[in-house]
């Protein structure tokens, strides 16, 4: 039985309520959730936190968002209950801290990267911006992993050890993070070409080793994927054009 959630944390009650349906088996694994509308008329809300606790479920590996496919239960096997992030399931709010993290993280790591990259270093940055510039064509390659090595190897390029083992404990959750960001961007090309474009300003500014135009458009590039999951707590931030 569905029971009207709260005013309260709508978007938690919400994911509660979906994992123990999963739970029980009320959606059995391979099954596909009711959509946002339909699921919003259960509860008794509007959409957007219903959109909020599937995001999680997503970035937990509990649920698969098909493109223009709508969204299914996995089937969780034993051993993937390994992956703390299954175990764990995060609730909206971790994912956006997460989120948070990076943006504070990574920044900084961008402006170390900048100063501190080797010739090697900067090659290695520059052939996983090459690797995730080859995804934007192919509608079925979402370029999760790319994007993952791009920031991976920026962060290694800090050669702060607290940093990149961080990033490093983090890396399934954040993969799976990127993994359901990258989604909502299949099939539309500018969209993808708009990521490339902010990866390459980053990029760029290490090339440069402009510590303080690095740490910008990083602000600037995981800021905008957080207002993509619906983090609202996060406002836009202006891009600084060359002419200005």
């Amino acid at each position: 039985m569905i029971i009207p959630v709260k005013k309260t944390k709508m978007s938690q009650q919400i994911l509660e309520q979906l994992k123990k349906m999963i739970q029980e088996g009320t959606l059995p694994p391979k099954s596909k959730l009711p959509s946002e509308n339909e699921l919003a008329k259960m509860f008794g809300v509007s959409r957007a936190p219903v959109r909020e606790a599937i995001s999680v479920l997503v970035a937990s590996g509990l649920v698969e968002s098909r493109q223009g496919g709508g969204n299914y239960v996995n089937e969780v096997l034993l051993v993937n209950l390994l992956d703390s992030v299954t175990l764990e399931m995060v609730t909206v709010d971790e994912v956006y801290d997460l989120l948070e993290m990076r943006t504070i993280v990574e920044t900084e790591a961008s402006a170390l990267a900048a100063t501190r990259h080797s010739d090697e270093e900067l090659k290695a940055i520059k052939a996983a911006l090459d690797k995730f510039s080859e995804t934007i064509h192919d509608e079925r390659e979402i370029g999760d992993e790319a994007d993952f090595l791009f920031h991976k190897e920026i962060v290694s390029a800090s050669k702060n050890t607290f940093i990149i083992q961080t990033i490093h404990n983090l890396r399934e959750l954040y993969r799976q993070t990127l993994n359901f960001s990258l989604k909502k961007n299949l099939g539309l090309k500018r969209k993808r070409e708009q990521v490339y474009q902010e990866h390459l300003f980053i990029y760029e500014a290490i090339r440069a080793k402009d510590p303080e135009a690095a740490a910008f458009h990083m602000k600037h590039h995981l800021t905008n994927a957080r207002i993509k999951l619906g983090d609202t707590r996060v406002k836009p931030i202006k891009l600084i054009q060359e002419d200005e």
